[in-house]
């Protein structure tokens, strides 16, 4: 491999070519988008439906066409040794293809940079020495400010040329994290791009530890996806679940910088609270009792207990004609709609079918010859009408649930063989409520009603789900996913380790059979792309007390990072720690127990220092970010000050969550990290 190089070179020299084909290829999408500006919907269709789809669709286009002059529109270069078949390289005939964010083409429709999805750009992540996948030059390309100040190439087919690590690929993991999460294109390692480019049929599930790439591996798939499966997708929707709203406002940035626009991002929350208003909460034992499994059978019985089978025959007047169909004869259209197992709403809009079929056989058998619009006004008769709502009348899931939390006896009987008596206490509210509008409804609870609601009417299924942070959902948020996925496929992205929920993830397995998902791949990422070496074997000394089976992540960045642990007497200290690691390049992370959050922003406003909250973008003037040990999980920092470890674990009300939370706290830094401590620091750690 040869060394980076830095200095500017006449246009004859590499450098100067390379730069010539970015500004040859920015001027190619330039065009691009131009084209894609002047076009008149007005010449293609007069129908003004499709006009307004036409002009959404050209407007998505012209927004994915932007030129970033900071983002680099290509970063590296393929030669192969032979042209690869024109199906694998988008039609092009040549040898050398540039790797870029998405595909630009000049005028003639050649490709000028190819999109790092398309299988002739594999090889950049995956051809090694080994393997070198017929490709005999492999260029890397490092940037300043969006501008070409350095290339390296690495000669996979030259047995003479060593295999050494790339220089300009370890300077782009270790670049300095100002701002949102970004994507990762260029850096994609082997393990990474495999998981990327897995199969849209299939679910696949991402063990990763801290700095391990699970987020951004999750969201390149879904990019993946949509470039493989865009017609399917576009049909279907995809959709990315993370944490919490700082979470999701911190990746957004990601998906729409590899052109991707139409990807959805929820939270759980956001998810099951249609209905009702969250405005409670509930103590761990009954949020735990709430988020687990074996609340679904309840709730399944509860909703089919509405049922009931006929003792009175339905009796139809048509004309002068009385049509009688008896007890039993409902009672076996009942039977065999329970057995059928289909939703409750689906099951109760049959029924009225089914008995006006039972009148059209007698029908027949009297020598008549009723037809389909005879059938529809039978089930629309009044008789047949009270009989349905009789028989199988409506049930609102929210009501239902209602019922289950402030009825005991009605929840007894459904929890019967399910729930004891102490956890049935323990979910029963301890004051009666007048309505649904009224109640202060918990998260836990919408869960429950968005359980409720599935069984009565099946929820849409969308094409690909994204499930980040999943190791701290309940067994019941695990269905709730997996009911937005049902037909289709998901991510699931996850560090048992960083699980601090009563209810988190005791394993994969577990918790992809909950998602509905069973035959779902689980793969480990153990290479640490993100925090230093120092950083992460210090915080891998409490992985024996929390997640003792799983392998620590192993730091493969050549810069062991800047690591100190102080013994302070005060925030006075703490704020100084902030004020020296501001001196570098960067963001910065003050990272405290809820409770210590308080204190800590008035040092801070006494010190005149500014400080954002998470999710808040970085600027130049203001760089430092005071976050909630609760906030912290996906976030990362360039250097973090962490406040008071042993405070952060008597934050959690157990130990083991606590120490959890620590190991959280501990591994956002990218760069380096100061830990500061008055108590001593938890035992686990020494």
């Amino acid at each position: 491999m040869s060394t980076p190089v830095d200095d500017p070179a006449p246009l004859d020299d590499p450098l100067g070519r390379e730069r010539g084909h970015l500004a040859a290829s920015r001027a190619a999408l330039r065009a691009m988008r131009e084209d894609a500006e002047s076009l008149d919907i007005k010449d293609v269709t007069a129908n003004w439906v499709n006009a307004q789809i036409l002009e959404r669709q050209i407007n998505e286009r012209i927004a994915a066409l932007a030129d970033l002059s900071d983002t680099p529109l290509f970063f590296g270069r393929l030669d192969y040794l032979h042209a690869p078949g024109t199906d694998l390289a988008e039609g092009a005939d040549g040898e050398r293809f540039y790797i870029g964010r998405r595909h630009v083409h000049d005028h003639d429709g050649d490709p000028m940079v190819i999109d790092w999805r398309a299988p002739v750009s594999q090889p950049f992540y995956r051809a090694s020495k080994k393997d070198p996948m017929d490709v005999g030059l492999r260029r890397r390309f490092g940037y300043t400010r969006g501008d070409i100040t350095a290339y390296e190439d690495e000669h996979l087919s030259d047995p003479a040329e060593a295999a050494t690590t790339s220089k300009l690929l370890q300077q782009e993991i270790e670049r300095p994290r100002v701002g949102p999460m970004r994507d990762i294109v260029a850096t994609i390692q082997p393990e990474q791009d495999e998981i990327v480019r897995s199969g849209l049929g299939g679910t696949v599930c991402v063990q990763g530890g801290p700095g391990t790439g699970k987020t951004a591996v999750g969201l390149h798939r879904v990019a993946y996806l949509l470039y493989a499966h865009r017609d399917r997708l576009a049909r279907t929707g995809t959709l990315v679940i993370g944490p919490n709203r700082s979470f999701l406002h911190y990746i957004e940035q990601v998906l729409p910088a590899l052109g991707e626009l139409s990807v959805q991002q929820a939270t759980v929350d956001d998810l099951v609270a249609k209905g009702v208003e969250v405005r409670g909460g509930d103590d761990a034992a009954a949020a735990v009792i709430k988020g687990d499994a074996r609340m679904a059978e309840v709730l399944r019985r509860a909703v089919y207990s509405h049922v009931t089978l006929p003792t009175e025959p339905v009796v139809v007047v048509r004309g002068s004609r009385r049509w009688r169909v008896p007890a039993y004869e409902l009672e076996d259209i009942v039977r065999e709609l329970l057995d059928r197992d289909i939703r409750y709403g689906a099951a109760r809009d049959a029924l009225p079918q089914r008995i006006a079929h039972a009148v059209l056989v007698q029908m027949e058998r009297s020598g008549e010859a009723p037809d389909d619009r005879v059938q529809d006004a039978v089930a629309r008769n009044t008789a047949v009408k009270a009989a349905v709502k009789q028989i199988w009348p409506p049930v609102d899931p929210a009501k239902l649930v209602l019922r289950l939390l402030t009825d005991a006896d009605f929840l007894a009987t459904h929890a019967d063989g399910i729930l004891d008596e102490d956890e049935q206490k323990t979910i029963l509210w301890a004051k009666p409520v007048r309505s649904v509008k009224a109640a202060k409804w918990s998260a836990a609870d919408a869960v429950l009603i968005d359980e409720a609601t599935d069984v009565v009417e099946r929820t849409h299924s969308l094409g690909h789900v994204v499930l980040d942070e999943a190791q701290d959902l309940s067994p019941m948020q695990y269905r709730a996913v997996g009911r937005r996925c049902t037909t289709g496929s998901a991510t699931v992205l996850g560090d048992l380790a960083q699980g601090t929920t009563p209810w988190a993830t005791r394993s994969w397995d577990e918790a992809l059979a909950h998602l509905g998902k069973a035959d779902g791949v689980i793969e480990e990422l153990t290479a640490g792309f993100r925090v230093p070496t120092d950083v992460i074997t210090y915080a891998s000394r409490l992985l024996p007390h929390i997640a003792p089976g799983l392998t620590p992540v192993a730091s493969v960045r050549e810069n062991p990072g800047f690591f100190d642990l102080r013994a302070i007497t005060g925030t006075a200290e703490v704020v100084a720690a902030c004020e020296e690691l501001l001196r570098n390049e960067g963001s910065t992370g003050l990272i405290a127990a809820d409770a210590r959050v308080a204190v800590l922003a008035e040092a801070l406003d006494a010190a005149g220092i500014g400080y954002l909250a998470p999710g808040e973008e970085t600027t130049e003037e203001t760089r430092l970010t005071l976050v909630p040990a609760s906030l912290a999980k996906g976030l990362e920092y360039d250097y973090v000050v962490l406040d008071e470890p042993q405070a952060v674990v008597d934050g959690e009300p157990d130990e083991r969550t606590g120490l959890r939370r620590l190991y959280v706290a501990l591994t956002r830094a990218v760069s380096g990290l100061i830990v500061t401590h008055a108590a001593p620091l938890p035992v686990q750690l020494g």
